[in-house]
């Protein structure tokens, strides 16, 4: 029960800070006049420590998963 809540949370977090990524151009981004907003420079610091949180939280959602998958697979 308990994985089932983080795998809920990890989820909702994961999807909030996939939104908060700046468009890196070539997709609907561009289309919509998002890929003119971009700098020419490098990231920032507070881009890389989101690419950082975010690969985190992708892990420990992949690690839930299965977590859950075995929990269900030794209860049947």
């Amino acid at each position: 029960m308990g994985f089932s809540i983080a795998l809920i949370v990890f989820s909702l977090l994961l999807m909030l800070l996939v939104l908060m990524h700046k468009g890196k151009g070539g997709g609907l981004s561009d289309m919509f006049g998002g890929g003119m907003q971009s700098s020419v420079g490098g990231s920032s610091v507070a881009e890389r420590n989101l690419d950082r949180i975010t690969i985190v939280v992708a892990l420990l959602w992949v690690a839930s998963i299965v977590v859950v998958g075995l929990l269900i697979k030794l209860d049947g």
